[in-house]
């Protein structure tokens, strides 16, 4: 019987494989920041993450670098297009738009992206198993390749004040997070960042699903920690923005085909 010869490799520089693109101008960036916004928020909302008015994302202006995109106040998740978005100052001034911002949340997240210039995007909603991880006041356990990521890079915000509305507050909780890229405010919800919008979304997904494996995992018996070495070399592995970029693009492709109306 004859044997085919099977067909060559093709050159890996003939293959797709998308990173973050480059941009032309600030102009083009701005769009894209925009395009990338409204379509984390329409994630969110289909993930069911907002809760009444609560919960933003914001996006650092590529010109103005203390001025911020961010949702509009009152507008479901799911409706929001690009040119609903609203820009913000830092004081939480609306500088274009047609709508307010909330105000209380706005106020933590200006303070998060003043402390951190790296920091491109905030996102910080009241889903429910951050909330009930938030109840407990703990951090992520190392249990999984997911959770890893997060491992000794977030930390728990301890106080809880009510609505933060002053900007004291919000300079305490930008302080707990440090340089790391996620925290957990006790009685609260999660808070993540990135940067990139598709960043600091794909972080509070993650964390999401992490404390609801966590939550489920303790409710049926005792979890199994991943040792520090192996749980470090995880994170080093995977908890990198440029990772988390490349893990959402499958959902920001399906959000940009399935809803294409959230770019006008």
């Amino acid at each position: 019987m004859h044997e085919s010869t099977p067909p060559p490799p093709l050159p890996t520089d003939k293959l797709r494989f998308a990173l973050p693109p480059k941009h032309e101008s600030i102009e083009d960036e701005r769009r894209h920041r925009k395009e990338r916004l409204a379509g984390a928020l329409r994630i969110f909302g289909r993930k069911g993450f907002e809760d009444g008015v609560s919960g933003h994302i914001t996006a650092r202006d590529p010109e103005f670098s203390d001025c911020f995109w961010v949702n509009p106040f009152g507008m479901p998740f799911r409706h929001v297009t690009v040119s609903d978005l609203v820009m913000a100052n830092a004081e939480g001034q609306v500088v274009e738009g047609d709508y307010h911002v909330n105000q209380a949340a706005f106020t933590v997240h200006a303070q998060v992206h003043a402390a951190r210039p790296d920091v491109v995007a905030v996102a910080h909603c009241h889903s429910v198993h951050g909330r009930a991880q938030a109840a407990l006041g703990e951090l992520l356990d190392p249990i999984t390749q997911e959770s890893c990521a997060f491992y000794e890079d977030h930390v728990v915000y301890e106080a809880y004040t009510g609505v933060a509305v002053d900007a004291e507050e919000g300079r305490r909780i930008a302080a707990s997070l440090g340089s790391r890229k996620a925290l957990v405010l006790r009685n609260h919800g999660l808070l993540t960042v990135g940067d990139s919008v598709d960043a600091a979304a794909w972080w509070f997904l993650s964390m999401e699903r992490s404390c609801q494996v966590q939550l489920a995992a303790r409710a049926a018996g005792r979890p199994v920690l991943i040792d520090h070495r192996q749980a470090s070399a995880t994170r080093e592995q995977l908890g990198g923005d440029l990772v988390a970029w490349i893990n959402y693009q499958p959902l920001w492709q399906h959000i940009s085909r399935s809803e294409p109306d959230l770019l006008s």
